[in-house]
């Protein structure tokens, strides 16, 4: 049974892979977060999302071992929550959230809900 889930689970990355970078599907219905650490992101470079608007993307998108290469780090992300819209650039890849979910900087979440809040609905794609 292992190997079932274990293919399942690939075709469905092969799918949000597919729509990610093909730019043709809808926007994808999912939660975000926000964290505020500082230091390198995934991308290769300084990072502090207690201060910067920036976007960690899921690690189930990225798709070179050295992600500093990966095509993500050249991406934005389009967010919407209740009517209000953000695009903000991917430069930290968030290893614990599933292919909907994305951990927004603090200042990025601020713009879209109080913090309070801890974890919203939204919709977002790759642009």
């Amino acid at each position: 049974m292992k190997p079932i889930a274990k293919a399942l689970g690939a075709l469905a990355s092969a799918a949000v892979l597919s729509f990610v970078f093909s730019g043709t599907a809808s926007a994808v219905s999912g939660t975000a977060s926000y964290y505020n650490d500082a230091g390198y992101g995934a991308c290769g470079t300084q990072i502090n999302a207690a201060t910067e608007l920036l976007v960690a993307a899921p690690a189930g998108l990225w798709t070179t071992p050295n992600p500093n290469n990966d095509p993500l780090c050249r991406k934005s992300i389009r967010v919407t929550h209740n009517g209000r819209t953000i695009t903000v650039p991917i430069k930290d890849k968030c290893p614990s959230c599933p292919t909907n979910k994305i951990d927004l900087s603090q200042p990025a979440f601020s713009q879209l809900a109080d913090t309070a809040v801890g974890i919203i609905n939204v919709t977002w794609e790759i642009v």
